[in-house]
């Protein structure tokens, strides 16, 4: 393929996506659903292709079929769409008072959201001379039980969502620490439920601890977790309260109004 000099848009080196992107843009751009031979005939592909990847599509509910033969954008998109909205909307009030944190206590600040059964890590306050060799990557994955921001997820679900949570994922273990009982993680999200903060205390990795506060959007709905992860002898039980207040900061900013004693 010829390289891209800037002056013509980049093209995807995998001819699949390239196609994936011509049938979602000409989906895109009608609100009813479109029969398959228009969509063969704006893309240019032949109607059998276009047939194999929409077919695929769909089973990722990225496309829906309303009848045979037709296709509309699917209802996945728009949980997508919803999750990137809500990580930008969080990230730009979170990133100001997260370097404010960092530069207080100098150990990494890390801000992440639930998606499904697992938190994804969407921004990061950190420097080299915090001493943490481990530290997970924004777009980094983990598994809710296993960790600080996931366990206050967890804790805003029902008993009978937390079972279903513990069943479907097995709770599967990744240290010796690691919770992988269901009535071990029932009593520690009653903690989180009463304290409003919560920990992994070298669960997910060796060496590393963490506690997380919770971040609340105008509706008071849980939105995301900030948390502070060190080395496992180095977390100040001090830093809790500078914790809860810059969670506190960028709840304000999202229009939480913290409800009165």
């Amino acid at each position: 393929m010829k390289k891209n000099d800037g002056s013509a848009p980049a093209r995807p080196a995998i001819q699949v996506i390239e196609r994936v992107f011509l049938l979602m843009d000409v989906l895109a751009s009608r609100e009813q659903a479109i029969s398959l031979k228009e969509l063969s005939e704006k893309t240019g592909l032949h109607p059998s292709t276009a047939h194999r990847i929409l077919n695929d599509l769909t089973i990722g509910r990225y496309v829906d079929r309303p009848e045979a033969g037709s296709y509309r954008l699917g209802m996945r998109l728009l949980e997508l769409g919803n999750l990137v909205k809500a990580g930008l909307n969080v990230r730009d009030a979170a990133l100001s008072p997260m370097r404010e944190l960092h530069r207080l206590i100098q150990q990494p600040v890390n801000l992440s959201l639930r998606q499904g059964d697992e938190i994804v890590y969407v921004e990061r306050a950190y420097s080299e001379r915090s001493g943490m060799q481990v530290v997970r990557a924004i777009g980094g994955r983990a598994p809710l039980h296993l960790t600080s921001v996931g366990k206050l997820f967890l804790a805003v679900d029902d008993p009978l969502r937390v079972r279903a949570y513990a069943t479907r994922t097995g709770l599967h273990g990744q240290t010796r620490n690691s919770i992988t009982q269901l009535p071990a993680l029932e009593r520690e999200l009653t903690q989180a439920r009463l304290h409003g903060v919560a920990r992994d205390n070298e669960e997910l990795e060796l060496g590393v601890r963490c506690m997380a506060a919770g971040i609340y959007d105008d509706h008071g709905k849980l939105v995301a977790g900030l948390s502070i992860s060190a080395p496992a002898d180095r977390l100040d039980e001090g830093w809790l309260a500078k914790l809860k207040a810059t969670a506190s900061e960028i709840s304000l900013a999202l229009g939480h109004a913290p409800q009165q004693a």
